[in-house]
């Protein structure tokens, strides 16, 4: 289903009071402070409006973590320099999806809601969020560069990383986009080898760690908390027979990495306010579970949430799940768990 076309502004802060000098120094801070772009986004190449000077980037960005940030950075600032404005092409569904449709190993940091709302924030002005199919990745390198990104997108600046490859069988590269650019009107720049690894960090890093439930790892990599978010759903309601009511939630993308299971001191996002709480991933062997579950204690909540929408950022890994001898040990430990759970939040 194509995205809706939609356009975002945040503008961050509010407007102080107009009485007092203090609040007279506030008032100009406001309005002096950068405030964030508006994001116009498009759900399909053909659908772009060719802007004056684009600064194009091309990629997945999966995580939007700080190896992309720097080349959207760059990207930001080119444009900046010379009048323009940055135009990131990505795709929907991931390229591997649709290239090798039986290998369900590929799991996603970022659902698409995410990665929109990360690039905003990030500043980037222009959102391309074209469908990946078989008949697109067949186009050719020089057909990509004239069709696509001179033609359709009437790119000024490329602003690439240094190992980039586009087109069938990923045939072009940083050199041929530098013999194409003289002749098609554009400028090439590539994020070098060392800005690159001075950062030394990859989305398939980032699966990893959060494989492994090292979500400290993971964020620091991201530069903010993994989220998880999903509709809560009807459970066995054993955690409020425990003294612990969780709310059961059901990830929107299958696709999503889960952490490894486990026990999560998180923050619980629902309705823009935001709630502390632990998370449990796992089976809950101690009751003879064995459906994988996703389930939230929200500390001193007692609304019941069925139906809505909660984000969970994770902040830090508790422990393992573990088997308990009964169902009193687990309470105390969960007790211990939230005491854990609070000194970290």
């Amino acid at each position: 289903m194509p995205l809706p076309s939609l356009t975002l502004c945040n503008l961050q802060g509010s407007v102080p009071d107009l009485l007092g000098f203090q609040n007279l120094i506030g008032l100009i801070r406001y309005f002096c402070q950068p405030k964030t772009a508006l994001l116009k986004i498009y759900n399909s190449i053909d659908e772009f409006k060719k802007v004056k000077g684009a600064v194009v980037t091309t990629g997945t960005f999966d995580g939007v973590h700080i190896g992309h940030r720097k080349i959207i950075s760059r990207l930001n600032e080119t444009a900046k320099k010379i009048g323009g404005e940055s135009v990131l092409l990505t795709f929907h569904p991931h390229p591997r999806m649709v290239l090798f449709p039986d290998d369900h190993d590929l799991e996603l940091i970022t659902t698409m809601d995410e990665k929109i709302q990360l690039l905003k924030d990030a500043g980037v002005q222009n959102l391309i969020i074209h469908p990946f199919t078989r008949e697109f990745s067949r186009i050719t390198s020089i057909d990509f560069i004239r069709d696509i990104l001179v033609e359709k997108l009437g790119t000024s600046v490329l602003v690439i990383g240094y190992d980039h490859h586009f087109g069938r069988n990923r045939e072009g590269s940083f050199e041929h986009l530098k013999e194409s650019g003289p002749l098609y009107g554009f400028q090439v720049e590539e994020i070098s080898v060392q800005d690159v690894d001075d950062v030394a960090v990859s989305s398939t890093k980032i699966r990893k760690a959060l494989q492994e439930g090292d979500v400290l790892t993971a964020s620091k990599y991201l530069a903010h908390p993994y989220q998880l978010s999903g509709n809560v759903i009807h459970g066995d309601k054993l955690g409020r027979k425990l003294g612990y009511p969780t709310a059961n939630i059901q990830v929107e993308d299958r696709n999503k990495v889960i952490p490894a299971n486990g026990v999560y001191a998180c923050y619980v996002i629902l309705n823009g306010k935001k709630l502390k709480g632990m998370l449990n991933i796992g089976t809950r062997p101690t009751v003879m579970g064995y459906i994988r579950r996703i389930e939230v204690n929200i500390f001193d909540f007692e609304q019941q949430l069925y139906g809505q929408s909660l984000i969970l950022e994770l902040k830090d890994r508790i422990r393992d799940e573990k088997k308990f001898e009964n169902v009193e040990r687990l309470k105390e430990r969960l007790a211990i768990d939230k005491n854990l759970a609070l000194a970290v939040l």
